[in-house]
């Protein structure tokens, strides 16, 4: 039986592939070893345009194992350094779904935390004020509504801090089911987080013109329940970025 592919083009030409990950991918080779979402697009691309020799991709930005939703990858070196340089000035606009077992104690808001990680537990800790070696992080979040236990919350994060989202809601009491590194009383059976890297937005790094894309959410029919509740129109004139 043919393996299912890990992913799903959502977008491409000559410069870019953007692709919805599935949870429990890594994006990039680790200690473990395991094969990553670089190798499934490197074959992807390979065998799609017969190439010979080694395939150029480049990676420009990372989701944790168990988060699915939006990578964007660079197809040329020209592309890499651009979109490097568009993330570095916070020139894409990334928007997430999370599902979490609290509402917030309000609707909307920003949230600033100072993150410190551990690197030898693979854990970060946020703190409400600066600690020594620690990050500034933020993040937007907007409360889309809840289907029986569960919330949905929309997170539009500022900074790029490894795990953020998922330490900054907790913080808040808002852990996100599956995830017991941060709170959640048990795992999903498949060992995903119900977080979801649901659409991104900026202008494409050599063609000039705005790129959105929208991931549809895991084939779950738990994560299918809560589309009802994103009544958003995507306009992309009203899409700002954050200077």
């Amino acid at each position: 039986m043919k393996q299912k592919t890990p992913f799903h083009v959502v977008y491409e030409d000559n410069h870019l592939i953007i692709v919805n990950k599935s949870a429990g991918i890594l994006v990039h080779e680790d200690i473990t070893k395991d094969k990553t979402l670089e190798d499934y697009i490197k074959e992807y691309l390979k065998d799609k345009y017969n190439k010979a020799g080694d395939v150029f991709l480049g990676t420009i930005h990372r989701l944790d194992r168990p988060v699915s939703g939006l990578v964007v990858f660079a197809k040329t070196s020209k592309a890499l350094t651009r979109m490097n340089e568009l993330f570095r000035k916070r020139n894409v606009q990334k928007t997430y779904w999370a599902i979490t077992f609290k509402k917030p104690a309000k609707n909307s808001g920003r949230l600033v935390h100072w993150l410190k990680k551990d690197t030898v537990a693979n854990k970060v800790t946020a703190y409400d004020t600066e600690v020594q070696d620690s990050q500034k992080a933020e993040l937007d979040y907007r409360y889309l509504g809840n289907i029986n236990k569960y919330h949905l919350i929309e997170v539009s994060p500022i900074t790029g801090r490894p795990h953020q989202i998922r330490v900054q809601l907790a913080s808040i009491g808002c852990t996100i089911k599956g995830d017991v590194k941060y709170g959640s009383p048990k795992a999903n059976h498949d060992a995903s987080i119900n977080l979801h890297a649901r659409r991104i937005y900026f202008i494409h790094p050599v063609k000039n013109e705005p790129i959105i894309c929208k991931a549809p959410v895991p084939e779950q029919p738990f994560w299918e329940e809560f589309l009802e509740l994103d009544d958003e129109e995507i306009k992309v004139e009203n899409l700002g970025f954050i200077h």
